[in-house]
């Protein structure tokens, strides 16, 4: 008997829990979003990630980081045309930070990652950059989105995945979307930030998280990651380089609840300085002036107080659900780990019925 499943939403965790679930022949996948790769909007948030890996959970949470980085590595080791290479990753510590409560594990001087990603290694005191007391180095990737998100998508359909453009105003409507005519036995709801509002859901949990960076067309390697700056708390510095010409990103701010879609021109310049600052060697020694910019961007990460909602329920309806939303800036690092759970919870339902 055929499982009837729609997911709901189209970005990196609606599409990787698609692929999963398409690789039981049995499941029968149609994927309903209003944004589809090749999207641009600012209530689309995956194409304007980074994207790449530098570890934010801790290690009690560290399961979907930790699951999701082995397939993120053989991909970019087998699967070239996903759009994704290996970088060096380098992260800089201010001890003004920790003293400051900084919560955020990648910037821990004894991660749980050191045992998880490749050539992991303290830097010595010459090697840090001024106005920062430590740090460290590993092996990272760097996703190009422009090409991974359709890739997914594309895997998707080789296991017989249907895609649909739609605008749910409640997540009930997902039930009579499905290719097949029949109603789904389940739903999966990835919608990130549109859970806010989304009849059937809405998780007041979740809040914008701005963030706006600089693409431009120089070239810098490695990676670089700092843990504060100077220019204010919403504001990020950091580095990645894109796969296969996809531009190096510059960044960043982490504004939580600023739902603004423009890019402010004073906070770009204030990244384009920082990036310059922290790797001088990415305009050639000629400051800002040497930076040759593709765009400016901006997106809004789907932050959910209390953290990433991965969990089932049953609709009045009698309807299955399972949540996958609420990743804030970790959805493509915490992607198959994530989706791993969602099949875990689909088998689990389709036993109990």
């Amino acid at each position: 008997m055929a499982n009837v499943i729609v997911v709901a939403g189209a970005g990196v965790s609606g599409l990787t829990s698609a692929l999963l679930l398409s690789r039981n022949k049995a499941n029968k996948i149609t994927v309903v979003a209003k944004h589809m790769p090749g999207d641009y909007d600012i209530e689309y948030a995956s194409p304007w990630a980074g994207a790449n890996v530098l570890p934010m959970a801790d290690e009690e949470n560290s399961r979907w980081e930790r699951r999701t980085w082995p397939e993120l590595k053989r991909l970019t080791e087998e699967v070239p045309e996903a759009g994704i290479h290996f970088q060096k990753a380098r992260v800089y510590r201010r001890v003004k930070d920790e003293e400051a409560n900084y919560s955020d594990t990648l910037f821990h001087s004894n991660p749980w990652y050191k045992s998880v990603l490749p050539d992991y290694r303290e830097l010595s005191q010459e090697e840090v950059i001024p106005g920062h007391d430590s740090g460290c180095e590993f092996t990272s990737v760097c996703i190009n989105t422009v090409i991974y998100l359709p890739w997914l998508l594309s895997q998707c359909v080789k296991n017989g995945v249907v895609f649909k453009r739609a605008v749910l105003s409640n997540i009930q409507d997902a039930k009579l979307l499905s290719h097949t005519g029949q109603p789904a036995d389940i739903i999966i709801n990835a919608t990130a930030l549109g859970s806010l509002k989304l009849g059937g859901v809405k998780d007041m949990a979740m809040i914008p998280a701005r963030g706006q960076v600089v693409v431009v067309r120089n070239e810098c390697s490695p990676m670089v990651a700092t843990s504060g700056t100077d220019d204010g708390e919403t504001e990020m510095a950091y580095i990645m380089q894109r796969a296969l010409g996809g531009g190096t990103i510059l960044g960043g701010t982490y504004d939580m609840g600023n739902w603004e879609s423009v890019p402010d021109p004073n906070i770009a310049v204030r990244i384009m300085q920082r990036a310059v600052r922290v790797a001088p060697e990415l305009a050639g020694g000629k400051g800002i002036e040497g930076l040759s910019v593709i765009r400016h961007g901006v997106g809004l990460r789907p932050n959910r107080k209390g953290g990433v909602r991965i969990e089932d329920e049953v609709l009045e309806d009698g309807t299955s659900v399972v949540h996958n939303y609420g990743h804030a800036g970790w959805g493509y690092q915490g992607s198959y780990g994530c989706a791993e759970r969602v099949v875990e919870l689909v088998d689990e339902i389709q036993r109990r019925n």
